[in-house]
């Protein structure tokens, strides 16, 4: 079967619902206090780590929460979604085929970010916020970094970046999407080492919204469909324009 065949796969879809409503159960359940000690035992581990005395990991953190990593970790997918597209047997309109495909996730993004904002009305503030007398990055380096956030739950940056691992695992097979995985964990980690989001804001979360939300746009036909629609409306489009002139 093509990676880009629609298909419907309610077992699948219920297995990873079951999950996400199993990682829900366990933060919202009163008798457990998991996610509450690990996301203390995250944080003041890393947090003491942010001190003067190790000047260079300071700097280092620092610069994982600047904008010009932010701008880095898109080129790194983005270095990912063309290693994808280049391992497409199906050689014909490929470029235009990943075209419908990049275009279909960032509907999909932009779909569950709204749906979070209209379904999950809780958020937090980041341990930063909560705790007293914690380090900052913020005041032991110059840099424009981010060390906090009143709103940190849940975690944006994980919610996309598992998304993306997902959409590399539904079209572009097993090896693209665990190595998607293995970035998306990679670069959700620096908000949490300086104290900007708990761990559960990540993954709990982050994971969990892909787990509930994510099966039902790419194991039923309404993201393959989708993607497949755009790339053809892109092939239409560029149909539809003059040929360039010749430079000869």
């Amino acid at each position: 079967m093509s990676h880009f065949e629609p298909i419907f796969s309610p077992g699948r879809i219920l297995l990873f619902n079951l999950l996400g409503a199993l990682l829900v159960w366990s933060w919202l359940s009163p008798s457990l206090l998991f996610w509450t000690e690990l996301d203390d035992a995250v944080f003041f581990t890393t947090n003491a780590w942010l001190s003067g005395d190790n000047d260079a990991w300071v700097l280092f953190v620092a610069a994982l929460n600047t904008r010009v990593f932010d701008v880095a970790s898109l080129l790194v997918l983005l270095a990912l979604f063309v290693w994808a597209m280049s391992r497409d047997p199906w050689h014909p309109n490929r470029l235009l085929r990943w075209g419908g495909i990049g275009v279909a996730m960032l509907l999909a993004a932009v779909f569950i970010a709204q749906g979070v904002r209209l379904a999950i009305p809780y958020t937090h503030p980041s341990p930063t916020l909560v705790y007293d007398n914690v380090n900052l990055v913020t005041q032991l380096v110059d840099l424009p970094t981010k060390d906090s956030s009143a709103s940190s739950f849940p975690g944006d940056h994980g919610i996309n970046l598992f998304l993306f691992a997902a959409f590399m695992w539904r079209f572009a097979g097993l090896r693209v999407a665990l190595v998607s995985a293995a970035f998306a964990v990679l670069l959700s980690a620096p908000r949490i080492l300086s104290g900007a989001h708990w761990f559960s804001d990540v993954f709990f979360a982050a994971l969990a919204i892909n787990l509930i939300a994510t099966p039902w746009i790419l194991l039923t036909p309404a993201g393959p469909a989708l993607a497949r629609a755009i790339g053809a409306g892109l092939l239409t489009l560029r149909g539809a324009l003059p040929d360039r002139p010749s430079l000869g």
